[in-house]
C-alpha cells in the first residue's frame, strides 16, 4: 500500500481548488507568492537560495516516502495559491498528518483552506481508509490554530519543545485531530457546501 500511494498521481478538486502533486512546472508561480513573512512558520524563504532549497527538499520528500506534497491551485483564477501535504503517514496505524500548508497573501481568506482540507480529509478517510488525521501548529501561530479549529478538529494538547527551528530554538506545537468516527458528522456539518 505504501509504495502504491507514493507512486499515485493524486489529483483532488472541487469548485474552488485543485490539488496536484508538487512539481517543478509550478516553480515560477510559487516564486511570485512565497516571499512573505506571514508564512514563515511553515516555510521561510528570504532568498533565491532558500527558495531553491525549499523546492528541492519538498520534491524529495515524496521520493523518500516521507510526505506527499501538493500544489494548491485557485480554480477561480487558475493561479497557484500555495502548497500543502500529507506527512507523517503510518499505514500500519492508519494515521497521517495534514500540514505544511501555506497560501500566498492574495489567496488568504478566500475559502481555499477549507476547500483544500475537505479534499484532503475526504481522500484520507474515504479513499485510503485512514482512521486518524492530525494537524499541528506552532503555539505562536494563532491564525493556523483558528483555521484548524474551524475544520471541526479537536485540540488534544501542546507538545513542548517539539521541534527546533532554523535558529536552534526549541518550539512548542499545538496538536489537533479528527478521527474516522467523527468524519461523517463533520463532513455533513462543516463541509456541506462541498458535498
Amino acid at each position: 500500500m505504501k509504495d502504491e500511494f507514493y507512486d499515485k498521481n493524486i489529483i483532488l478538486e472541487n469548485h474552488l481548488v485543485k490539488l496536484v502533486p508538487f512539481d517543478e512546472m509550478y516553480d515560477e508561480q510559487l516564486r511570485k507568492i512565497i516571499y512573505d513573512e506571514e508564512i514563515y512558520y511553515t516555510v521561510e524563504c528570504k532568498s533565491e537560495e532558500e527558495f531553491q532549497n525549499y523546492l528541492i527538499d519538498t520534491a524529495n520528500q515524496r521520493n523518500l516516502q516521507n510526505s506527499y506534497p501538493f500544489i494548491v491551485i485557485d480554480k477561480r483564477t487558475n493561479e497557484v495559491a500555495g502548497s500543502t501535504r500529507y506527512g507523517n503517514l503510518q499505514f500500519n496505524n492508519k494515521r497521517l498528518e495534514i500540514g505544511w500548508t501555506w497560501y500566498g497573501e492574495p489567496f488568504r481568506g478566500k475559502g481555499l483552506n477549507k476547500a483544500c482540507k475537505f479534499e484532503l480529509l475526504k481522500y484520507a478517510f474515504e479513499d485510503i481508509g485512514f482512521r486518524r488525521v492530525q494537524f499541528s501548529a506552532d503555539v505562536r501561530n494563532i491564525r493556523s490554530q483558528k483555521a484548524i479549529k474551524k475544520l471541526g478538529a479537536t485540540k488534544e494538547g501542546v507538545f513542548r519543545a517539539n521541534y527546533i527551528d532554523a535558529f536552534g530554538v526549541s518550539r512548542d506545537d499545538a496538536y489537533f485531530s479528527i478521527i474516522h468516527s467523527e468524519w461523517h458528522a463533520i463532513k455533513q456539518y462543516i463541509f456541506k457546501e462541498f458535498i
